[in-house]
């Protein structure tokens, strides 16, 4: 099970590395096969690298630029992250989307870079609510999808998170409207769909998992989890906080028996 914390830009320096000192504390006790993943700000990002060191969590960016060196005033190189031990970056986020104009073709480039400088891309993808009124659900899927991936080579040793991060469901931006596990099963499919069509099966089984992000909290995250072709979940504001955090992979791991799910039986 795979668990993303995306802090966003609301811990400072101080308060990432106690809860990244918090965090790790704590996943010593998390069951095998649980991969944790921090996702600091840019500045805090080689003092929690420093306070995660030797454990199990691992170490994420917010974004990147689509070069790894160059005239680019601000921006930050995925090279200089995996010297920082980043292991993934999110990309295509839709507060980057909205707030920066960041386009399909932007997070195309940026996804390029970030694999080829050995990263895990965390590719963000999802509807606002007007495209979920007109029914364009679909339309919105695919076209951020294969933007994002088109002429893109996934090898053997190259890994893809793809996030399905409705943004009407999510804290900013929202309209208070909680996913329903069948739409999000429903999304899912969809993005199965269209990983199948450009790379095929073998690839979508070997290099490919889907998580699902958009206010996900202790209470509902064992209702998306547990579905079949969800792989984890990316976590915004309950991450922010340690016992919250441990609270939503505890909840994910050992979900109330109200419903069975077996991956082994996932038609792809």
């Amino acid at each position: 099970m795979l668990a993303i914390a995306n802090w966003k830009m609301k811990l400072d320096v101080l308060q990432s590395v106690a809860l990244a000192q918090a965090m790790v504390k704590s996943a010593r006790h998390l069951p095998q096969g649980t991969e944790v993943v921090l996702c600091p700000t840019f500045l805090s990002l080689a003092h929690v690298a420093a306070a995660v060191k030797g454990s199990t969590l691992r170490l994420g960016a917010q974004d990147c630029f689509w070069e790894t060196q160059g005239a680019f005033t601000g921006e930050v190189s995925p090279a200089d992250l995996r010297q920082l031990d980043c292991q993934y970056v999110i990309l295509g986020h839709s507060e980057r989307r909205e707030h920066m104009q960041e386009t399909d073709g932007q997070v195309h480039r940026k996804l390029e870079a970030a694999l080829r400088t050995g990263l895990t891309p965390v590719l963000c993808i999802g509807e606002n609510y007007q495209e979920r009124s007109g029914s364009q659900k679909d339309y919105v899927l695919i076209r951020q999808l294969q933007a994002a991936l088109q002429g893109v080579t996934l090898g053997p040793d190259d890994r893809l998170v793809v996030a399905y991060e409705p943004v009407w469901a999510i804290s900013t931006g929202g309209t208070g409207i909680e996913a329903t596990p069948d739409e999000v099963q429903y999304a899912s499919e969809v993005i199965r769909h269209i990983i199948i069509d450009l790379y095929g099966a073998a690839v979508l089984q070997r290099s490919v998992q889907i998580v699902y992000g958009g206010s996900v909290n202790p209470s509902n995250v064992a209702s998306f989890t547990q579905l079949p072709t969800l792989h984890g979940v990316l976590v915004g504001s309950a991450s922010l906080d340690a016992a919250t955090f441990l609270a939503v992979i505890s909840a994910a791991l050992n979900p109330m028996p109200s419903r069975t799910t077996d991956r082994s039986n996932t038609v792809i």
